[in-house]
């Protein structure tokens, strides 16, 4: 089966000189435009960086009960969730393991739109029993372009024809941008200041020329997934199947207990929340219905009075917070620049200048203005 193309391909197509493409989701995306990534990646940091991110899973969630639904699955509390907002957030399995990760916007009162990395229609029908809510995969029919970098906010700016500077990050606005309806959120992959642009996929190519041709005087810049990965990894965000695994594909077929126990280990988010420490799922005391709660409960009763957390595989155990300490007191963590190069070594210094606004587990690319604060306040 040939893979499909985005509603952006009759633009981006004839962009690539090398013809170096990659699969997400079934679609054909860039790898890189150019030979190299490397302009593209500067773009994102020193100008705007244009990337067709349409191949994201996209589920248009109404009705009623809407909301109880998502609050039923996610980690975050969609129920306070206001609208105009979006919500950063994993969700889990029925034993409590994460399955995916994406975002939650909502857009009216009960109105709310989810994207993923992974197919999550079966899951979301599977919960929805006996709810009156409505669950439409709008991903063919809806396209989406991110726009990153200090110039971004510009751009939009004209194009939109008003002004961007009070939307706050992980808020989201309505928008003309000639004559084109679109949904613009303050959101992105990058770390960097950044905004993404929703829009029914007639009008794709429109909006494409329409930013192009505005951007052009701003440096703007199409940009594939290798400077997007480079950017990602600077901001210390998480990328399904490469920093985790999702439950449905880390597990082995084996009896109950060997399957509760393989998981993904490569967020803290996770051990936090199963030490009971209410970071990762918010309000679950509160959320009774929430569908990994009686897990999270069981695990916190048994956690150990240095807040250890047990991988339950067979013949592995770890105590987190004895080897963090441990590894501290040895030492054992190369210094950043000997792994990343001098850039990450800007990175810690500043974080360690400012604090971290999140605990540790993110961190925001070294750089001045709002793109650094994006970065750290995605949890």
């Amino acid at each position: 089966m040939s893979l499909r193309t985005t509603p952006f391909h009759a633009r981006t197509g004839p962009l690539s000189e090398g013809q170096a493409w990659r699969r997400w989701a079934g679609y054909l995306v860039a790898s890189s435009y150019e030979l190299s990534h490397d302009r593209e990646y500067h773009a994102i940091r020193n100008a705007a960086a244009l990337f067709d991110v349409s191949p994201l899973y996209k589920y248009l969630v109404t009705g009623r009960d809407a909301a109880r639904l998502l609050d039923h699955i996610v980690t975050r509390n969609v129920a306070k969730a206001k609208v105009g907002q979006v919500l950063y957030t994993p969700w889990c399995d029925a034993e409590g393991k994460q399955i995916d990760d994406g975002t939650i916007s909502v857009l009216g009162e009960q109105t709310f739109r989810m994207t993923s990395a992974d197919p999550t229609l079966r899951w979301l029908h599977l919960n929805a029993s006996g709810l009156e809510v409505s669950i439409e995969d709008v991903s063919e029919s809806t396209a989406a372009l991110s726009l990153q970098g200090p110039n971004s906010r510009a751009i939009l700016q004209i194009a939109a024809e008003r002004d961007l500077s009070a939307l706050k990050y992980f808020r989201l606005t309505a928008a003309n941008i000639r004559g084109i309806p679109v949904t613009i959120s303050r959101t992105g992959y990058t770390g960097d200041l950044g905004y993404e642009v929703w829009v029914d996929a007639p009008h794709a190519v429109p909006l494409w020329d329409v930013l192009i041709e505005i951007g052009t005087a701003y440096g703007i810049t199409p940009a594939g997934m290798l400077a997007l990965d480079v950017a990602r990894i600077e901001a210390g965000l998480l990328l399904i199947e490469v920093d985790y695994f999702s439950s449905r594909h880390a597990r082995p077929r084996l009896d109950r207990r060997h399957r509760q126990g393989t998981l993904q280990r490569a967020t803290g988010a996770r051990r936090r929340a199963a030490a009971g420490s209410g970071v990762a799922v918010h309000g679950t005391e509160r959320r009774l219905g929430f569908v990994g709660a009686a897990l999270r409960r069981r695990r916190v009763a048994a956690a150990a009075p240095d807040s250890s957390v047990a991988d339950e595989r067979p013949d592995l155990r770890a105590r987190w917070t004895s080897a963090d300490r441990l590894r501290d007191q040895r030492r054992l963590v190369a210094a950043p620049q000997a792994v990343y190069g001098a850039r990450a070594s800007r990175f810690v210094e500043r974080s360690a200048r400012h604090g971290s606004a999140d605990g540790g587990h993110r961190r925001a690319p070294a750089q001045t203005g709002e793109g650094s604060r994006d970065a750290a306040a995605i949890l």
